[in-house]
């Protein structure tokens, strides 16, 4: 029976949201009688953990679902015996990179990745904690209705379960690598505030993420476009389309990718406290001519009020900040892996860890000087908003030389990462998740 990861990593309440997962999995495997695996990752404090943990219990008992639910302690004591047994030389040190001290998009996910290999599960089904499902004449909207027609199949046997197709004929034997869709409500990212306040500053801010030798032109388009996701108008019927999907059109906490394809080949940056780390793959499986689908079972997204006040602020402006200055090693990245292409695939029509791991480290070898120019940008635009943006620029202004080495440093761990990763996979599937008393490992 075909096994699936559908997975929540949070580090803030969601008890609801667990809820809806939990008749997500049970839509998926009612409908496509898949056996579900629903793995909560959790990294919050021990009250809210409890409250998690209730709400795992409460889930109706299902014969083809199994809840797994793993606070931190749990994860770092099966993550330890993988990177054991995985054959690197530094097996402490991928564990800091999946487990770090710290909030990383990109590691969260990894775990499940690595979770769900240990699982046997073919596909991973990726939800967030501040997002809900839409619904339409009283039926909840699933997102993994879409994901379960053709992740995985041959595209062209794919072809009959979409509404059309843009993928070339040149590549309907490769497999669907990702099936995605997007949100509509708030920005994904939260800066709305800056466009509401002063729509000079937003601009001046948001085309940081663009590359810097980009026209004028084309960053207008690209502010005008960012974190906008499908906009705001609700489901109304299901649409879905066979292609190269450009990555501005999903986003993570809508997404499923096959693991044999993509998530057992490569891994997403690890980066910590940078938003955006954990879009990677979406780019991999475009620029490598991968076959994807989009449709349009949007999740709603809704920004959660420890990001707008006191130190939540700040952190979260932090993490905007690191994920513009990460953007001159990756967009370095992407362009490479767009000239690369097929080359970026074995003989199978699989990821190659190693092409991506090459480019990914070469990059750390890049000019900082256009960070650095993104920094003075960032501190003017801070500035000139004032109040708790002002706070920001100060904090940036005294951590800049660190930030710089740090965007750097980010792309090192996530080339050795990378070169780790396939055996970090076979590790995980000859790995118990947890310990029974008196199993060896």
């Amino acid at each position: 029976m075909r096994s699936i990861c559908l997975t929540l990593p949070t580090n803030r309440p969601c008890p609801d949201t667990i809820a809806a997962l939990g008749a997500e999995a049970a839509y998926a495997a009612d409908h496509f009688g898949v056996e579900v695996h629903l793995l909560v990752l959790d990294s919050c404090p021990p009250p809210v953990h409890a409250a998690h943990a209730e709400a795992v219990r409460r889930l109706p008992a299902h014969p083809r679902i199994t809840a797994h639910h793993l606070d931190e302690a749990a994860q770092r004591d099966f993550l330890a015996r993988v990177t054991a047994h995985s054959g690197s030389a530094k097996p402490d040190l991928l564990l800091d990179l999946m487990l770090p001290d710290g909030l990383s998009y990109g590691a969260c996910t990894d775990r499940a990745f690595l979770i769900a290999a240990a699982l046997g599960c073919e596909s991973v089904h990726r939800r967030d904690s501040d997002s809900r499902y839409q619904s339409l004449d009283g039926a909840t909207v699933f997102p993994v209705h879409h994901e379960l027609l053709s992740l995985g199949r041959r595209a062209a046997d794919a072809l009959p379960d979409v509404t059309e197709s843009a993928l070339p004929v040149s590549l309907l034997d490769r497999p669907v690598a990702m099936v995605g869709s997007s949100f509509v409500g708030e920005l994904s990212v939260d800066v709305g505030r800056i466009r509401d306040a002063d729509p000079g500053a937003y601009h001046d801010v948001v085309s940081l993420w663009a590359p810097e030798h980009w026209s004028a032109e084309r960053k207008r388009e690209l502010v005008e476009e960012s974190f906008r996701g499908a906009g705001t108008a609700p489901f109304e019927a299901d649409h879905s389309l066979l292609a190269l999907v450009d990555p501005m059109r999903v986003d993570m906490c809508n997404i499923a990718f096959h693991g044999d394809t993509v998530s057992e080949r490569v891994p997403l940056p690890p980066a910590r406290d940078t938003i955006g780390s954990d879009y990677f793959l979406i780019h991999l499986v475009h620029d490598a001519r991968l076959p994807g689908v989009l449709h349009n079972r949007n999740i709603v997204n809704y920004h959660t009020g420890e990001r707008r006040t006191g130190r939540g602020f700040l952190a979260y402006q932090m993490r905007f900040a690191k994920f513009l200055l990460s953007m001159l090693h990756f967009h370095f990245v992407y362009d490479r892996m767009a000239e690369a292409g097929d080359t970026l695939l074995d003989g199978h029509g699989r990821a190659r860890p190693l092409a991506v791991a090459a480019l990914a480290r070469e990059s750390t070898g890049l000019d900082l000087a256009e960070n650095a120019r993104r920094l003075d940008a960032l501190d003017t635009a801070y500035r000139r908003l004032g109040g708790p943006y002002a706070d920001v620029a100060g904090l940036l202004a005294g951590r800049r030389e660190r930030l710089l080495d740090e965007a750097r440093d980010d792309m090192a761990d996530f080339a050795l990462l990378t070169e780790a990763w396939e055996g970090l996979v076979a590790a995980a599937r000859t790995t118990p998740l947890v310990l029974t008393p008196g199993r060896p490992q």
